[in-house]
């Protein structure tokens, strides 16, 4: 017997003791104020799609084949013209850095070192320019809201191409702000204000705070407004009249490709293929937009079959495991996006908590793969997984 060597520093303990996504997020939410926190966590007015998306991945059942040497898999994968040593990428996430200062810095250098896209929001409190420099050589994707200010979008779209960011994800599931009403119980708004709650809720957290007053101010780093709810916000910048006709006007803007965010029908996605995108995200934004909405994973096979010719299928929403990820591509998808997850890792331990998140997924993945014996993700297919049904749609004829 031996004793083991105790752990000083607190962050690498409690990091290495995280071993799934869940566990990131109970630390997440230890170490985070409660309003930032519920900002990540929370979903639209119900939080029905979120819950639905999270149990659509629980409801699968997996199909192993035996007998084949998985020794050594490969995890690689192409999306949008580029390399990625892993099947997901990190998500556009709004407000990063007040989940916790180090914010797209932290998952821009990350997404680097394990080799996977990064994609920075609109509503990012870090520049264009400065996830560049903290990604310089990895693979750097920007997310587009079309603003009521079109000059705006379009000066977003030209910085991100002179930046070098390869693809662009044209979101189209935001026309006004949806009902986030966990934001609007807490007070949440940009800049947070202190209230006799938040201050209370601060107390046990003291290292969240001495961080947020003694980094840069918080602000949106492509917007100049920054005062109000998340809601005002959204809905003083976005503009419900957005069309094809933006669309076509942001393609001929940018040169590399050409992502649209926010399918949630097999009929937009075919529409969209007939107009020669390069790409869909199947997402319901995390379930924060409009509640109920589709599941993008329960689409995810009808829309292969409709379209898995024409363009690459990515899917977002309620990934909380590797194994959500390698049942995503066994149905057909190109590649996966992780939002939540990331943030989760990121305020429970900055830069080192979202390679940790890489490593629980990679992790997860790769096991996966193995005791489903493939050797590589060309070699998922359907068959490895059912998709078991708890919702099923009623005949209306």
């Amino acid at each position: 017997m031996q004793f083991k060597k105790p752990e000083l520093n607190g962050t690498r303990r409690r990091l290495k003791a995280a071993l799934t996504i869940e566990d990131l997020r109970t630390i997440a939410k230890r170490r985070t104020p409660k309003a930032a926190f519920d900002y990540t966590e929370g979903a639209a007015e119900g939080e029905i799609s979120l819950a639905r998306a999270r149990q659509a991945f629980e409801d699968v059942e997996f199909n192993p084949s035996i007998l084949r040497d998985v020794s050594d898999v490969d995890t690689t994968r192409e999306v949008f013209g580029g390399p990625s040593a892993l099947p997901f990428g990190i998500a556009p996430t709004g407000f990063t850095r007040l989940m916790q200062t180090e914010g797209e810095t932290a998952g821009a250098s990350a997404a680097g070192a394990a080799g996977i896209p990064f994609s920075l929001s609109t509503l990012g409190t870090t520049s264009i320019e400065d996830v560049k420099k903290a990604n310089p050589n990895g693979r750097n994707f920007f997310q587009l809201y079309v603003m009521r200010d079109r000059e705006v979008s379009y000066d977003l779209t030209r910085r991100a191409a002179a930046a070098g960011f390869d693809t662009l994800m044209f979101t189209v599931d935001t026309p006004v702000a949806g009902a986030r009403l966990r934001d609007t119980r807490n007070g949440f708004s940009i800049p947070p204000q202190l209230t006799m709650k938040t201050i209370a809720n601060a107390i046990p957290r003291p290292w969240w705070w001495y961080d947020f007053l003694t980094t840069p101010p918080l602000e949106f780093a492509s917007l100049s407004s920054t005062g109000g709810t998340v809601g005002e916000l959204l809905n003083d910048a976005m503009d419900p009249s957005i069309n094809f006709e933006d669309l076509k006007i942001i393609r001929e803007l940018f040169p590399g490709k050409l992502v649209v965010k926010g399918v949630q029908t097999v009929a937009d996605a075919k529409k969209l293929a007939d107009l020669g995108v390069d790409g869909i995200v199947l997402s319901n934004h995390g379930g924060r937009q409009l509640d109920r909405a589709p599941v993008p994973f329960r689409m995810l096979p009808e829309v292969v079959r409709e379209v898995g010719d024409d363009l690459e299928i990515t899917l977002d929403t309620g990934i909380m495991n590797g194994a959500d990820i390698v049942s995503s591509i066994a149905m057909g998808a190109n590649f996966t996006f992780v939002g939540r997850a990331y943030l989760y890792g990121l305020m429970a331990g900055g830069r080192p908590g979202v390679d940790r998140m890489i490593e629980i997924l990679t992790d997860q993945i790769v096991r996966t793969m193995k005791l489903l014996e493939v050797s590589s993700l060309e070699e998922l297919e359907p068959k490895h997984v059912t998709q078991l049904s708890r919702l099923v749609p009623l005949s209306t004829s």
